[in-house]
């Protein structure tokens, strides 16, 4: 891995996976919407990840892509947008990084891909913990737009022979800067986060399962949870589910903070165990 694209490189994780990056000495291409200035890489471009001219200027001389750039919540943007934007950018990336000879990418998928934070009515897992084959129940256009884009990548990974990780990610956030809020929130009121399973990831390990990803040999498409191993409720994870998914069927055990997510795929594939937690 020489050099390595990113896209939303100046959103939350993007910024980490720049700053990894030339930690570990690896050049990176920054693909933004506009320059904020002082981004850790190599080369910036300007434009939108929907446009294949300008991802084709983002990835002259790449070798990997981090393909982060999206809207990601149904709540900001009419749902024909947040479907249409999400799923374009990431056909637009992955098509035009085959085209370029790319076999490595990561892509940011969201564990909301299962239908169930965003809905507009109240909606439980078939079980937990949850794992990557949990039956999807998404009515909202985030939900769906997340769907399509693990569909696409399984379809670019049959194109181009491209080996692409979409990892699903949970609410995430540095110390300093939302998570500690969030957390006290949800130790306040547990069902702040019921939907989310009380699921969280750092930024720093968001953008180290992200560099992890693209070691993970292809061809072929692995759809990954990650997140922090523990809740960020005070509450027993059994007792949450038993006040808050009562019907969800439980298939191991959840002792103590255990979250109900499924992390062993990770940890087999990506070699990923979340080092910042929350001390709660």
């Amino acid at each position: 891995m020489e050099r390595v694209l990113v896209t939303g490189a100046a959103g939350r994780i993007g910024r980490s996976v720049l700053g990894l990056l030339a930690a570990r000495g690896v050049e990176a291409v920054a693909l933004e919407r506009s320059d904020p200035g002082e981004l850790p890489a190599a080369r910036v471009v300007t434009g939108d990840a929907t446009d294949p001219a300008t991802v084709r200027v983002a990835l002259d001389g790449v070798d990997a892509v981090i393909h982060l750039a999206a809207i990601a919540t149904p709540e900001w943007l009419p749902a024909e947008q947040v479907f249409g934007l999400n799923t374009l950018a990431t056909f637009t990336v992955l098509e035009q990084a085959g085209l370029a000879g790319v076999r490595r990418v990561c892509l940011a998928s969201s564990m909301a891909a299962d239908g169930v934070p965003f809905a507009a009515r109240e909606l439980h897992p078939a079980y937990v913990p949850v794992d990557e084959l949990l039956p999807s129940q998404s009515e909202d256009p985030y939900a769906l737009s997340k769907q399509v884009d693990e569909l696409t990548s399984a379809t670019m990974a049959r194109r181009h022979g491209m080996g692409i990780v979409a990892l699903r990610l949970p609410y995430v956030g540095g110390f300093d800067e939302r998570l500690d809020a969030f957390a006290a929130r949800c130790a306040a009121d547990p069902g702040e986060n019921a939907r989310g399973y009380w699921a969280y990831l750092e930024t720093r390990d968001a953008a180290r399962a992200c560099v992890l990803a693209l070691g993970v040999p292809g061809p072929g498409v692995e759809v990954v949870n990650v997140c922090a191993p523990e809740t960020m409720a005070k509450e027993p994870t059994e007792e949450l589910l038993r006040r808050y998914h009562p019907d969800a069927e439980v298939r191991a055990p959840l002792p103590g903070r255990t979250v109900p997510v499924d992390l062993s795929k990770a940890e087999r594939l990506l070699g990923f165990t979340a080092q910042y937690r929350l001390q709660m």
